[in-house]
């Protein structure tokens, strides 16, 4: 496990085995947000079966015109899932887009979709239906308790459309083989 550091901004949290809530079986998130007020993130790897991106537009009375472009839909974590937050690389902004590390930025507002949906946009991008978040301390205690191990994020783990092995493979960021996971937390 990379050291607790006083933000995780921009890192992946990698779900231990023995997850208790079952809302974070073998999830992999990307923190947008982690400080002493609490933390936010995206599940990378559950995907939404419906709707669809072009239903979502239509939903939105967004009129795709081609070259139209589908970005993936996943299901962000089990808060304000009515919400839409686009995570995506930092060569396309709007004054609403925040920058989370440098290198990717989460955007909340219509605009994107509006440009995704003419064939622009961002390179690479997700939508999440709501977010995963914490109160104060409650993330570092559940990092302590040895619910989550944290890894440098990587473009292929955040874009890529592999959701089956993407729990195993930030694993292997790590050298871990999941087998050989404890479910006891130690103290060195």
């Amino acid at each position: 496990m990379i050291p607790l550091s006083p933000t995780l901004t921009g890192q992946i949290l990698i779900a231990m085995p023995q997850m208790s809530d079952t809302r974070f079986n073998q999830s992999v998130i990307f923190l947008c947000a982690h400080s002493p007020e609490g933390a936010m993130g995206i599940i990378l790897n559950q995907p939404l079966k419906t709707p669809k991106f072009a239903d979502l537009l239509r939903q939105l009375e967004i009129e795709p015109t081609p070259p139209s472009r589908e970005i993936r839909l996943c299901t962000g974590g089990p808060v304000d899932n009515n919400r839409g937050f686009v995570l995506h690389s930092p060569d396309w902004t709007t004054d609403s887009s925040m920058d989370v590390d440098g290198t990717h930025m989460l955007t909340a507002s219509l605009d994107i979709l509006q440009a995704v949906a003419l064939g622009g946009g961002p390179e690479r991008c997700l939508m999440a239906l709501g977010y995963a978040g914490w109160g104060p301390g409650q993330l570092d205690e559940e990092i302590k308790q040895n619910a989550w191990l944290n890894a440098p994020a990587d473009e292929n783990l955040l874009f890529d459309t592999d959701n089956g092995s993407k729990w195993q493979r930030a694993l292997a960021k790590l050298r871990i083989n999941p087998a050989m996971l404890s479910s006891d937390a130690g103290r060195a």
